[in-house]
């Protein structure tokens, strides 16, 4: 995904950089021709008062030429200053063994130099070795430096047109460092693996390092995005900066956000619009987002001020209950539609080169069918579960949306999630009319879907099938959402941790058998019985609690050579 939006990066660079040239050329031809009239006419209408004192004009003339040319022969004109482009240079701040600043090198065409950064000598050494390893097409092109990468980044201001971050758990302490390091109009990739903290696990810890408070909700995985986001706008307004976003995915068991950087001191007084608190309801999975600024107009002027609010009240008009409060988040676009279906077509049109193709063309051609203006999503099933119901079909609920005059649409995040601009009364509207024609079960009075389904509906809701229930992409069958590649897919246990039967989850009962055998093979290296066998973890039944596993020892097993 990365080497696609690269090449879809030093494409638009060098289209918006020969827009840039034509756009000075063109204004450099019309300013020449304008000062041509003028002169031309100021040259009619003085003729006769010139003819008086035409030896000394001549000579001042003559003077003047010389001196233009002079500084024509030393200095370039202004307007043809930015007609060499130079090719990106990338720097992957967190390189290790170099993998992907080879694969940045080898596999992009139109790259300049790629620095590879580590602060481990090994890796260092590991990562030179590789360089050298991949021919002359590497060594050209690498560099390994042993540096904390954010002291390097702080020391080359705006020298890299790309920058890479991807660390192992929260990227926040390089952010700063980051943004400062980014070039007019360069590209930041960021990736955060500390999906517990980011989903609100752990809220507490996001505010300290994101400055945000996630809610628990289906949308965890997008507002884990949006506090990212969020988090880099902030870094970056400090220095007079601002990111566009131009993709933003959940993938597998991370996030990764690709945003541009731009200088602008006039621009970042916009932040406030594109920062949103999120009211979450504790009882049915409603939510509502409240803008932290907003605009006025007033003679031909735009006056930045703060937001009126609340936008709800203490208790949900839906069913009741109470509000958490969470954010702020980043509720502006988090895609750029026109990157992403240029990453999607440069994709198809290298299909050889992607060995991932699949899983990539079904993430883009998700994203490329969200609604992109809308901020977060729900779950059909949750719903569905809030008022105790039977789900509707997500084709049915698509058209009940459709036919009430709605936009809906799916999310690359969540295959149940939905997308849509219908406020909360409609969509329960629909759930109401729903349950109408499936009857359910009294529920219990203080529950929030009895107090939801208490009301009649004031929108009569047609569940009859709408043209556009069906995404093109859905009616063409092309896959949007893929399987995981194998068993105990997701992250695995990190470098240097003991591996113990509690990580059976995330590795499978063979590979924790295997490595504990490993150990007891390694202390008893000859054969010989340790002075201390080493635990086995019990054999794991299918309907015990993982709670209740328990290492025991096994003498036979460990006296085994």
């Amino acid at each position: 995904m990365s080497i696609a939006v690269l090449r879809t990066f030093v494409a638009k660079r060098k289209e918006e950089h020969e827009a840039l040239v034509n756009k000075r050329n063109k204004s450099h031809q019309t300013n020449k021709h304008g000062e041509a009239s003028v002169q031309n006419g100021e040259d009619a209408s003085t003729s006769q008062l010139d003819k008086m004192d035409v030896s000394e004009k001549d000579i001042n003339q003559a003077e003047d030429e010389v001196d233009d040319a002079s500084k024509e022969a030393t200095k370039t004109p202004s307007w043809k200053v930015t007609r060499e482009l130079k090719p990106p240079l990338v720097l992957e701040a967190l390189a290790a063994s170099g993998l992907r600043s080879l694969r940045y090198a080898r596999e992009v065409d139109g790259l300049g130099k790629v620095v590879a950064l580590d602060n481990d000598k090994a890796s260092v050494e590991a990562c030179k070795r590789n360089i050298k390893f991949n021919g002359a097409s590497a060594t050209s092109k690498v560099e390994a430096h042993l540096a904390d990468a954010r002291v390097y980044m702080l020391t080359h201001p705006k020298e890299f047109d790309v920058v890479d971050l991807d660390p192992y758990g929260s990227p926040s302490i390089f952010l700063d460092s980051a943004v400062q390091a980014v070039a007019d109009g360069g590209l930041l990739m960021c990736t955060a693996t500390d999906m517990a903290v980011l989903c609100g696990t752990n809220g507490e810890v996001c505010y300290s390092k994101y400055g945000s408070y996630p809610t628990k909700g289906k949308y965890c995985h997008e507002m884990a995005l949006r506090i990212l986001l969020a988090s880099i706008e902030s870094h970056a307004n400090r220095y007079k900066r601002y990111i566009v976003p131009v993709l933003s995915v959940f993938m597998d068991f991370y996030v990764r956000v690709f945003v541009r950087v731009f200088t602008s001191a006039s621009e970042i007084k916009n932040t406030p619009l594109k920062l949103s608190y999120i009211y979450q309801c504790v009882g049915c999975d409603s939510f509502h987002l409240q803008c932290l600024g907003r605009t006025v107009s007033k003679n031909n002027s735009v006056k930045h001020a703060p937001a009126i609010g609340p936008v709800v009240s203490q208790e949900c008009s839906d069913c009741g209950k109470k509000f958490n409060v969470g954010g702020p988040i980043w509720s502006a676009p988090i895609h750029d539609q026109d990157w992403v279906v240029s990453t999607l077509t440069g994709v198809k049109s290298m299909k050889d080169r992607y060995p991932a193709y699949d899983k990539i063309t079904s993430v883009l051609t998700t994203v490329s069918e969200e609604l992109h203006d809308i901020p977060l999503f729900f779950s059909l099933h949750n719903i569905a579960g809030t008022v105790k119901c039977t789900s509707p079909s997500l084709v049915m609920f698509r058209s009940a949306v459709l036919n009430a005059g709605y936009r809906i649409s799916s999310t690359h995040v969540n295959p149940l999630g939905v997308k849509s601009d219908a406020p909360w009364d409609v969509i329960w509207d629909i759930m109401r009319c729903w349950v109408k024609n499936h009857p359910i079960k009294e529920q219990p009075r203080d529950s929030p879907g009895t107090a939801i389904l208490s009301k009649s509906p004031t929108l009569e809701a047609n569940f009859s099938r709408a043209v556009a229930a069906l995404s093109k992409a859905q009616a063409k069958k092309v896959k949007r959402f893929l399987p995981n590649p194998e068993r105990h897919w997701g992250p695995k246990v990190r470098a240097g941790r003991k591996i113990t039967s509690k990580h059976v989850s995330l590795l499978g009962p063979e590979a924790i058998n295997g490595a504990l055998n490993g150990a007891v093979s390694h202390e008893d290296g000859n054969g010989a019985a340790p002075d201390k066998p080493a635990p086995e973890p019990e054999g794991i039944k299918e309907d015990e609690p993982s709670t209740k596993r328990q290492k025991i020892i096994d003498d036979e097993q460990a006296n085994e050579p």
